[in-house]
């Protein structure tokens, strides 16, 4: 794509249902680095921050955080901060924006540059949630907060009513141990990789969990995976000691 322009900006907005007064920012949103890199100097790069969507990306963060945090301590008001903590993460968190962004299609409107592009950029998740909190970024600057929660709200409208404070417990099995743990005044439970089977693109590692009351181990595809089917494990063993 070599214009400076964004291709089908109406259509985009119709998919956002929202209008901006500042065509400009729309097209930062939906601007990633590896396009910026192949128009431009590297001086002019280092001079202006609004060829890409960086800096939108970085402000739709914490915007969309604002949002749901918000969405979250009025939807459900007799939540602990540990319930709402979770299920903020889980909203926010790169599969669910991926997800959303995929949905709307927005990895069709995004400029990529030739390598990105050959190496699948519009199908990465970690670009996809990337370009969701650019375009929540850059609907607040245009339109202030109320528009972005507008947009926030109607793109995640299925994911926030479907949040709940036992889904998101029971999907969190570690922070859900320490926290029993605590309740308990014991100390932290302990977590260390024991072995790691299968070729390098098919890894599985298994970990052992201990805590004062016991040893427990997980396996998964990545470590974290495993720490939480050995956290799960321990909880589940847990109750049946009670």
């Amino acid at each position: 794509m070599k214009s400076n322009d964004l291709e089908n900006p109406a259509q985009l907005e119709e998919i956002l249902q929202y209008r901006f007064r500042d065509q400009a920012l729309l097209t930062q949103a939906m601007t990633h680095r590896s396009w910026a890199h192949e128009q431009v100097s590297p001086r002019a790069q280092r001079d202006a921050r609004n060829l890409h969507n960086e800096a939108l990306e970085f402000l739709g963060d914490s915007i969309l955080g604002l949002i749901v945090a918000d969405y979250l301590f009025r939807a459900y008001p007799d939540a602990t901060e540990g319930e709402l903590s979770r299920m903020k993460h889980r909203l926010v968190s790169a599969p669910t924006l991926a997800k959303t962004s995929t949905e709307l299609s927005l990895g069709e409107f995004v400029r990529f540059g030739r390598g990105e592009e050959k190496s699948g950029g519009r199908g990465k998740h970690a670009l996809l949630a990337d370009i969701f909190e650019a375009v929540t970024g850059a609907i607040y600057v245009d339109g202030g907060l109320d528009a972005a929660r507008g947009f926030v709200e109607r793109a995640l409208g299925e994911e926030l009513r479907a949040a709940d404070p036992v889904a998101a417990a029971a999907a969190d099995p570690k922070t859900m141990l320490q926290e029993k743990l605590q309740a308990t005044h014991q100390p932290g439970p302990q977590y260390s990789v024991v072995e790691t089977l299968g070729p390098p693109h098919k890894r599985m590692f298994h970990v052992e969990l201990k805590w004062d009351g016991g040893t427990t181990r997980g396996e998964g595809q990545t470590i974290k995976a495993a720490e939480a089917a050995a956290a799960r494990a321990a909880l589940q063993q847990m109750e049946m000691e009670m």
